[in-house]
């Protein structure tokens, strides 16, 4: 039914434990996988006419970012060569990771995204907003959500 999968990570438990399931998934299901990590952009804080950036700071930002991107990514992939499930990996820089995770499931020709809800309600929920409901709200992409 599915044959390439999105699993998008931010390297948190949930989404580690997320990883393992579409993992099985996705070999139950003889699909690829692409996991996805967004990389958050370098924040400019603005005072007044101008703004303070110490010029190599957003270099070393990028550089920290792409490591721990790459970790995170190089673990996920792991586990899905463990179990002899076709992978990929993919990051973009995003400030708005439920955009970025659904450019990345049309670009890679994915065919499901496979991602983790914290399963906030109530106040939280709208407060802290889900990027998870927010790929189920603009996706044209299936999603499917493991809590």
């Amino acid at each position: 039914m599915f044959k390439h999968i999105l699993v998008p990570t931010d390297g948190s438990a949930l989404s580690t434990d997320t990883i393992k399931r579409a993992v099985a998934f996705a070999k139950e299901a003889n699909a690829k996988i692409t996991f996805f990590y967004a990389k958050p952009d370098y924040p400019v804080a603005f005072y007044g006419e101008g703004a303070l950036i110490d010029p190599s700071t957003p270099e070393k930002f990028a550089q920290m970012a792409d490591k721990q991107a790459q970790e995170i990514l190089d673990a996920a992939a792991q586990e899905a060569k463990a179990a002899g499930v076709s992978n990929a990996t993919s990051s973009a820089v995003s400030d708005i990771p439920y955009e970025a995770i659904i450019d990345a499931a049309s670009g890679a020709g994915c065919d499901l995204i496979f991602m983790a809800s914290h399963g906030r309600r109530g106040i939280s929920g709208m407060l802290l907003g889900s990027e998870t409901q927010k790929v189920l709200t603009h996706s044209k992409t299936p999603v499917l959500v493991y809590r």
